[in-house]
């Protein structure tokens, strides 16, 4: 139940609602400004690391049907009595009154689903089964008193009498009855999907013309009505959804297992899947047997319950061999409590179930009337949230099966836990997961089946990715003058997977196949296995990730590098100064200088450094050592820019300390009476260039900006920002740069391995789409800090600034990614520069930052052999060493498309979609990026259903085991504020975030796009372990209750308003509600056990995330809840994103058009 609405009855979705008007929002940085709409952007939407799971509410099962990591999910209508995969409650609009039949006392329809919880404390996601359940075995009837009694169709037409009694009524509500639709009867099965023919759409469904926007219900309306082709039941045990409903019904999985018949042998998986064939029914049914294999990857049937809301049954479906059902039963009783196969529980093992509605269509009036219009719909059920794919639940999942061993990377094709799991690795010959995602581990051997499944193919890569502590990092080779091994042909470096042959004396290469002479230094004999004896002593032939010191001829001009230099450019502009950000950045420069990073066991950083400031002109310091004051010298000529001085700009900081310090302490007061606002920026970067040119080193530029560069120099723009393009042709400019300079100065840069990093400060307008170019070419950072006042941001600012300043990085890198014969890497995306087609070239590479790679086919693979990636990244460390890293991955090849499914990595697959379609807005409508996403997501699981999944009516959507998660999150992209802007989002925040995304790891779009929530009534404060996350709608929310969001940019504490004061003083320090200040930015720092706890997880997030995210208080209805709702990624959003329940019915929809 919503705490402070009434359920959603927005406008429909197509349309944006009304913006957040009149509220102050944060901006991207977050904080309020006076009459000024602030953009959301602090915080954002995506997954979660750590949840534990509550206990199920009543009538509701664990597992959601979401059994192994094989096999699929699939929200059925054509509900079995019997069926492990079946997902929970039906709730009835709020006007029933019927009562619900459980196995004990009945609950009242209206009350809300947690009520036995009590205050605050709303159930969330499906608690984890102990035992899988298994399918019946295929190889001997049912012993009648072994499980429920199944109920198979009538074969005849049936008359419609008085309303079930309440044994009936569960069979009705878990037949999955077609509520609302026509009384005509379904088409025969031969006409496979769609809607009956004789039925005109109900004014609910979806427009078909593909138009990205979604219609809402409105509670006179009840979606499209879904024909379900019954006569033989499907051969899926399958929680599968009718969408004629929308609500999914069914029993629930069970903990228990069923017996498995004597000498059943599950078939083979890599066969397809037969027809299933049917004995008459007489007596108990049979299950039903499949030729052919179950995948793992698809629902399971089980029997056929009684349609009592379906006028005939249509004959048999042409593909299953076997008579039709004869004979009818009676439905099963209520409750079995004596069954050895299966144990009812709760409220009978069908969830929560509710009686017939009011004016609904329980009981038909006399004989159905063919061809004649249909009576007007009854009000639609909704889709019980609780029995879609909770990414809570998956998430937990995997954190209870695979958290607790190590992930030893010693086999071919493994799927690594997910991103939010917390495991350790073990390099046995692959990379490490921290270091490369796939979108899957199992990739089809031809072309043909890639372009039929939909799925791309491709890699994220994070080549300088820390690792935690309890973890190697890679070890460093040196092979001395000669260098690292390569093969002759295709220059592939040595690794775990090239074969010694001829006794050691040659190595044939796995990418090509050559064969290579083995130099006479590097010769050792093989084992018996054909293994080298020092196998296990080099790194290079055992384990997946390692380095190379790299030689002389891999550097520039055939000669060593310097160290890299650090250039800080401080624009002193009236802005800057005013706010007080001038004086802060100078004082935390004195001692942030001390942290920059060192290799190993240095005594001190080799990193040299230089300081500039600038406004309409630049200022260059000398700081060298043996001066008494530093000297400053003025460039006004910003159109030819020059370094003014050589000797004395870039020094070593312990060497010309007191001269730094100086300076330092005099920037502030020399331009404190400054009058000059307007600002140069290409010229500063040129300058920056130029200097680390001149000293013949790589290094990064620290930019520090305020405005938009509207001063008389190369690279001056306009503002140009126009709301108005936004949904138009036009809107994709907004998203390119206003002028080519910025990329010609860039490639500039990359030549030169000058990084630029960007840290913004805007009031206003300042156009980062072109300021953004620089630093995404060169591979840098931008950070921004919307209306920057200094007691709110300061704390956010410095720790991004110390954390970019001290982390790892490479200077002039150049990557390249190759692949055994049969793929090749094709597309790339990140923030980097690439002058041709197979090196991806960066100026700085940190430890953050990933590179997205997509590979198509170029031939046949076989599944023999597999396919292999070599990511080997050449780089200079911060000590001025030329090192090569080298990550080596394996992947498993398939024929069947069921191995493909199998093996899917969602989140790596979302983290794919999302930089794809960022990158398309640039060229294309945001409407047609929008409409391909979808589409291709449509055809990823169309395909699935069509070739994996065991045949079953078209009213069942089945998703994949390890894609469930696919629609819901699919949707947060889908309504991020890049592709689906609220009316509060700057186009300077599009841009920002578009650049933001396309560097991130899969950790990082997981909760950007998925935020995690957390209850902190519910934090343990004598325990590490984090409460259980909660799904991210508010109808989860209690107003008796506070949360804790987080997204990677901000944090969120949501107060309800029925708090308890205990809570609130020991949290805030203030004695009530009222007392909180929405404008808290750290949580007071107050000797309580709570308050200890509370602080040390949001401490904890803070070190999980790349930047420091800021802290929101959002007080329950309060101005800012609105940006709050924002990243309550389940629920409909203001500028007119659907619900995850909406939008899996138009996935359904979208798939049953493609089937059809």
């Amino acid at each position: 139940m919503s705490v402070n609405q009434q359920a959603h009855t927005g406008l429909p979705y197509g349309q944006p609602q009304p913006g957040y008007q009149g509220y102050q929002q944060s901006g991207y940085g977050g904080q309020q400004m006076p009459g000024v709409h602030h953009s959301q952007y602090g915080a954002y939407n995506g997954p979660l690391p750590g949840y534990q799971q509550p206990a199920p509410p009543q009538g509701y099962f664990s597992s959601l049907g979401f059994p192994s990591k094989g096999s699929s999910v699939s929200l059925n209508s054509d509900t079995p009595t019997l069926a492990p995969n079946f997902i929970g409650t039906l709730r009835a609009p709020p006007t029933s009154g019927a009562p619900l039949p459980t196995s004990g006392a009945p609950v009242p329809a209206g009350q809300p689903v947690y009520s036995q919880f009590g205050q605050g404390d709303v159930q969330n996601g499906i608690a984890t089964s102990a035992v899988q359940m298994q399918r019946p075995s295929a190889s001997q009837p049912f012993i009648p008193g072994t499980a429920p009694t199944p109920v198979s169709q009538p074969a005849t037409f049936q008359q419609y009498g008085p309303p079930p009694t309440s044994a009936q009524q569960l069979t009705n509500h878990m037949a999955g009855m077609q509520i609302g639709s026509s009384t005509s009867a379904p088409p025969p099965a031969g006409l496979g999907y769609g809607p009956p023919t004789s039925v005109p759409p109900t004014s609910g469904s979806f427009t078909a013309t593909g138009s990205g926007l979604y219609t809402s219900y409105s509670s006179s309306q009840g979606p499209p009505p879904v024909t379900m082709t019954h006569g033989l039941p499907p051969t899926s045990l399958s929680q599968g959804l009718s969408l004629a409903q929308p609500a999914f019904s069914g029993p629930p999985l069970s903990a228990q297992r069923l017996p498995q018949a004597p000498g059943f042998v599950p078939p083979p998986c890599s066969t397809g899947i037969g027809p299933s064939s049917y004995p008459p029914t007489t007596g108990a049914p049979r299950p039903s047997t499949m030729q052919g294999s179950q995948l793992p990857g698809q629902a399971l049937t089980g029997l056929p319950t009684s349609q009592p809301n379906h006028v005939s049954s249509p004959p048999p479906h042409p593909s299953m061999s076997g008579p039709a059902m004869t004979g009818l039963q009676g439905p099963p009783p209520p409750t079995h409590p004596s069954q050895s196969g299966y144990q009812m529980q709760q409220n009978g093992s069908f969830g929560q179930v509710r009686g017939p509605q009011p004016n609904y269509g329980g009981a038909y009036p006399g004989t159905p009337n063919y061809g004649s219009q249909p009576a007007p719909p009854p009000p639609p059920k909704r889709l019980d949230p609780d029995s879609i794919p909770s990414p809570i639940q998956v998430i937990e999942d995997d954190r209870n099966n695979r958290g607790s061993e190590p992930f030893i990377t010693g086999v071919r094709g493994q799927v690594p836990p997910l991103v939010t799991t917390n495991f350790l690795v073990k390099d046995q010959g692959n990379a490490s997961p921290r270091y490369i995602r796939c979108t899957s581990y199992n990739i089809p051997c031809t072309s043909d089946m890639a372009k039929q499944s939909q799925v791309p193919l491709a890699a994220v890569i994070k080549p300088l990715a820390m690792l935690p502590t309890d973890e190697t990092p890679p070890y460093l080779v040196d092979h001395g003058e000669p260098g690292p091994i390569r093969c002759n042909r295709c220059k592939a470096y040595m690794c775990p997977f090239m074969q010694f042959i001829e006794g050691g004396r040659r190595f044939q290469c796995c990418f090509c196949s050559c064969v290579t002479e083995v130099p006479p230094h590097y010769f050792q004999h093989l084992d018996h296995t054909g293994k080298r004896v020092d196998f296990y002593d080099r790194p290079e032939l055992s384990l997946g990730s390692y380095e190379f010191l790299a030689t002389v001829s891999y550097c520039k001009n055939n000669k060593f590098p310097n160290p890299p230099a650090f250039i800080f450019m401080i624009d002193v502009s009236y802005n800057a100064v005013k706010s007080g950000l001038v004086r802060l950045i100078c004082e935390e420069l004195k001692s942030l200088l001390d942290y920059m990073p060192r290799e190993g066991n240095m005594e001190e950083s080799a990193i040299r450094v230089g300081f500039v400031t600038y406004n309409k002109v630049l200022h260059f310091y000398n700081v060298k050592s043996s001066l008494a004051q530093p000297q400053m010298m003025v460039v006004s000529d910003v159109a030819d820019m020059f370094v003014p001085l050589l000797d004395g700009f870039l020094v070593n900081v312990n060497e010309s300390r007191t001269v730094i310090v100086s300076l330092l302490d005099q920037i502030p007061e020399m331009f404190a009476d400054t009058r000059e606002t307007e600002t140069v920026f290409a010229p500063v970067i040129q300058a920056g260039m130029e200097a680390l040119k001149a000293a013949e080193c790589a290094g990064k530029l620290f930019i520090f900006h305020t405005s938009l560069p509207i001063a008389e120099a190369p690279g001056k723009l306009k503002n140009r920002d126009d709301r108005k393009l936004i949904n138009t042709d036009k809107e994709k400019t907004l998203f390119q740069p206003q002028t080519s300079f910025y990329s010609n100065l860039a490639k500039d840069c990359v030549a030169q391995g000058c990084c630029v990093d960007l840290f913004l400060f805007p009031n206003q307008y300042l156009d980062v789409a072109t300021l953004g170019v620089v630093p995404y070419q060169t591979g840098g950072t931008i950070y921004k800090y919307a209306y920057f006042q200094l007691e709110t941001d300061q704390e956010r600012f410095l720790n991004d600034l110390r954390k970019d300043v001290q982390k790892e990085v490479g200077f002039d890198a150049v990557m390249r990614v190759r692949t055994s014969t049969g793929i090749r890497a094709t597309d790339f995306f990140g923030a980097f520069y690439m002058s041709n087609t197979t090196d991806v070239e960066l100026a700085g590479l940190d430890c953050d930052k990933t590179i997205t790679v997509e590979f198509r086919h170029d031939d046949k693979l076989s599944e023999d052999s597999g396919a292999l990636l070599q990511c080997a990244l050449l780089y200079t460390n911060c000590a001025g060493q030329r090192r090569l890293r080298i990550h080596n991955l394996s992947l498993n090849c398939c024929t069947q498309l069921a191995d493909l499914y199998r093996n899917c990595e969602t989140d790596t697959l979302i983290n794919f979609l999302a930089k794809f379609a960022y990158r398309g807005v640039l060229n294309n409508p945001v409407k047609t990026v929008r409409d391909t996403l979808i589409n291709q997501c449509a055809q990823i699981l169309a395909c699935y259903r069509k070739n994996c999944a065991s045949p079953s009516s078209a009213g069942q959507l089945i998703l994949p085991e390890c894609m469930k998660l696919l629609p819901v999150y699919l949707n947060c992209v889908l309504k991020s504020d890049v592709l689906q802007p609220g009316a509060e989002v700057t186009t300077d925040d599009r841009a920002y975030i578009r650049q933001l995304v396309s560097s991130m790891d899969v950790a990082e779009t997981n909760v950007f796009f998925y935020p995690r929530l957390l209850p902190l009534t519910k934090v343990d404060v004598d325990s590490d372990t984090l409460p259980a996350a909660i799904r991210n709608s508010e109808e989860r929310l209690s107003k008796g209750d506070m949360y804790l969001l987080e997204n990677g940019l901000n944090i969120f504490v949501w107060v309800g308003v029925n708090v308890q004061q205990g809570l609130i003083q020991n949290l805030f320090g203030v004695s009530s509600f009222n007392h909180i200040s929405s404008t808290l930015n750290t949580l007071p720092v107050l000797e309580n056990p709570f308050s200890k706890r509370v602080r040390s997880i949001i401490d904890m997030f803070q070190a999980q995330r790349s930047r420091y995210m800021k802290l929101i208080i959002v007080k329950q209805e309060d101005k800012l809840e609105m940006l709050f709702k924002h990243f309550l990624v389940e629920d409909k959003s203001m500028s007119g994103g659907a619900s995850y329940v909406d939008f899996l019915c138009h996935m359904h929809k979208e798939i049953r058009q493609l089937l059809s």
